[in-house]
């Protein structure tokens, strides 16, 4: 598979991914799990979406390397502000464990998907089959939270095993992603500011959601513009900083080379297969159907909600 071919059908397939995996972090069934266990409910409903409470999210995605501490899950999802990550993984485990909220957060996933798409949707064994030949040649090494899945037990039914595979396919590609950029001397707050720009969103909104706040992002501004990446007026890319976010990306692409060439020839069936659980996944709103842009300026209107 040549880096083009590559990069765009990784990126293809990641999207595809990317609903059936995400949708965890919008279950009204995890928030219910959730909840039982002493945290707060739901945040409210945007766009038809359940909204999750923070301490819950960073408390239960963090859950799947173990009862580790707040500063560890603040270094592994990488992007999100210490100041709010950490204090919440710590209160998180004052109310429960990490067996307890990671086997919640698990069945509620599930659960949302057997109420979408039925308990056995068409294809489903295939699709486990395709996902499991991708998964099975990748290495641990420098990704945290893939370890982590890759170390739970396995739901005993096709859709919870194809689920886990998706969710193992998401945060390998996202601790690849966090390698990326790192290797290109970009902190978080940068790498988030860089990100705006690179989607096209106005600066601070996506990378606000992420807490970060106005003495993070004026230092983090002035570097970039400093090292020519940002615009003399920190509002824009310049020509360099988007060839550093679009190499990013690319080097990210070319970290998914063994799970792609592992399904290499599969990768349209599969794709074919998951494509309508992804949009009705979308329609029956466990998942945002708007794109990036929308969302986070509508989210950054209401963090301190």
């Amino acid at each position: 598979m040549d880096s083009k071919t590559l990069s765009s059908t990784s990126r293809q397939l990641a999207a595809v991914l990317e609903p059936i995996a995400g949708q965890v972090y919008f279950s009204p069934e995890c928030h219910s799990n959730y909840q039982a266990l002493g945290f707060g409910g739901s945040r409210g409903v945007q766009d038809g979406l359940a909204l999750g409470n923070r301490m819950a999210y960073f408390t239960s995605r963090g859950s799947v390397m173990g009862q580790v501490s707040g500063h560890v899950v603040a270094a592994t999802f990488a992007v999100f502000n210490p100041d709010i990550v950490i204090p919440a993984v710590e209160e998180g485990w004052r109310l429960t464990d990490a067996a307890r909220i990671c086997s919640a957060r698990d069945r509620g996933a599930i659960a949302q998907l057997e109420r979408i798409l039925g308990a056995s949707p068409a294809g489903v064994e295939r699709a486990q089959q395709l996902l499991q030949r991708a998964v099975g040649p990748l290495k641990i090494e420098g990704r945290p939270l893939f370890a982590g899945l890759r170390s739970l037990e396995v739901p005993n039914t096709a859709l919870g095993a194809t689920w886990r595979l998706t969710d193992m396919l998401r945060e390998y590609r996202g601790d690849s992603h966090i390698a990326a950029w790192l290797s290109e001397g970009l902190d978080a707050v940068e790498v988030c500011l860089l990100t705006d720009a690179f989607s096209g969103l106005p600066m601070r909104t996506y990378s606000a959601t992420r807490g970060w706040t106005t003495d993070q992002f004026d230092p983090a501004t002035e570097r970039l513009v400093t090292r020519g990446l940002l615009d003399t007026n920190g509002e824009t890319f310049t020509a360099t900083g988007r060839e550093i976010r679009s190499r990013i990306e690319l080097n990210t692409d070319k970290q998914m080379h063994t799970a792609m060439l592992a399904i290499e020839d599969d990768v349209s069936e599969l794709m074919e297969i998951l494509a309508p659980w992804a949009q009705a996944i979308k329609d029956a709103c466990g998942y945002p159907k708007r794109g990036p842009q929308e969302m986070a300026i509508a989210a950054s209107k209401t963090l301190s909600t």
